[in-house]
């Protein structure tokens, strides 16, 4: 009775959390439709006399690897306004601020300056510092910028990914437009992993949320973020974030809590580009930022693994266990949650162009990430959390 108890409401949560949370599993939020096509975007852009003055910060470290399928994509930005891309080398050790340097000699297009702020000091991560010195810099050039884009170095944009992103935002009045880059899918763990990753935080960032003119929720995907500067200015950032380990998170909500406007989607024509071929290259990526998510506390931590047991892991054992103990009803609710659970993932791996054969497995993957937010809080105890390229940070009141 016990299991069947557990098996049941398991399920009554996978119905609430079907219908009560946001739509989470949805992946239709986009952007509006470009110019040429149907859509508030396409009006906007066609109205609009002069478009505002971008500035692309692209914070880097260590990126020569992924600079020369990114940064191209950036210098042939098809953008009627005014527009330049800094580059700002965070202490990279391989050469990335002279491979920015040679692949802007190699194809014209936007300006680029290749730009270096030199260590953080304590209390600011390295993204956190180079964005401060780029918006720095934008801020005391002739005339300030109206926007700021935010895009880290493995991403990857189409040529109108800029004007689509400005025409959103002015024709919704919106502060800030965040994309959630299409992460690379190309081998088997990244199959396994990655689209689980946003489906994951797209539940606990349902983005219908995130969305409504009277959030609550905020949540910002770093990768490509699109902020008005005044709208910086007024929330005081990057300085009254400097410390975030997950900055695109504490960035909207500190827009939001300063009166923005902020919108969250899935990106169709923004891809990152970075490779994960190993299960140890995604554990790393979870695992360092995990236990942060959670605010370095156990009975977060503690809640959260049992959140995972109950919600993911019950249903499959409870079908199998009722199955070989002959408990029907047992089997049944297990079953039908596990079922529930498989079809509410299956519009992501559509999204991610992956089988749906893949959807039976996403208790094995949630284990996967039960696993890693255990290990990220073991090794932020062992004093290397948060780790990244050759640096730890510690959570703010251990700083």
């Amino acid at each position: 009775m016990g299991l069947l108890t557990l098996a049941t409401a398991s399920l009554a949560v996978w119905l609430w959390l079907l219908l009560g949370q946001g739509m989470f599993w949805r992946t239709d939020i986009r952007l509006p439709p470009a110019t040429g096509t149907a859509g508030a975007t396409g009006r906007a852009e066609a109205d609009r006399p002069r478009w505002p003055s971008v500035a692309i910060l692209v914070p880097a470290r260590d990126e020569a690897e992924v600079l020369p399928l990114t940064l191209p994509s950036l210098l042939a930005q098809d953008y009627p306004g005014e527009a330049e891309i800094l580059l700002v080398d965070d202490g990279s050790t391989d050469g990335t601020a002279a491979l920015a340097r040679r692949l802007a000699e190699q194809q014209p297009g936007l300006p680029l300056t290749v730009t270096s702020p030199g260590e953080p000091p304590p209390g600011w991560t390295g993204k956190l510092w180079a964005l401060r010195h780029g918006i720095a810099l934008a801020r005391h050039g002739r005339q300030p910028p109206a926007y700021l884009l935010l895009t880290d170095a493995d991403i990857a944009h189409e040529p109108d990914s800029l004007r689509r992103l400005v025409a959103a935002a002015e024709s919704g009045g919106l502060d800030l437009v965040s994309q959630m880059a299409r992460l690379r899918v190309a081998c088997f763990w990244e199959r396994i992993v990655v689209p689980a990753f946003v489906y994951f935080f797209a539940q606990l960032y349902p983005f219908r949320w995130v969305n409504r003119p009277s959030a609550r929720t905020a949540a910002a995907a770093g990768g490509c973020v699109l902020l008005r500067t005044d709208a910086a200015e007024r929330a005081g950032v990057p300085e009254a974030i400097r410390q975030a380990v997950i900055d695109d998170v504490s960035l909207a909500r500190a827009v939001q809590q300063s009166g923005g406007r902020i919108w969250l989607g899935l990106a169709e024509r923004v891809d990152s580009v970075r490779p994960y071929p190993r299960l140890a290259d995604l554990w790393r990526m979870v695992s360092r930022s995990a236990y942060a998510q959670l605010r370095h506390r156990p009975l977060l931590l503690a809640g959260t693994v049992a959140g995972l047991v109950f919600v993911y892991l019950v249903p499959p054992f409870a079908l199998a266990a009722g199955l070989l103990a002959g408990q029907p009803a047992t089997a049944a609710a297990g079953g039908l949650a596990w079922l529930l659970m498989a079809g509410s993932y299956l519009p992501m791996l559509r999204y991610y162009r992956q089988s749906p054969a893949l959807a039976p497995l996403l208790p094995f993957t949630a284990l996967l990430y039960l696993l890693m937010t255990v290990d990220s809080a073991v090794q932020h105890y062992r004093g290397r959390g948060a780790a990244w390229k050759g640096r730890t940070y510690a959570r703010p009141s251990d700083a």
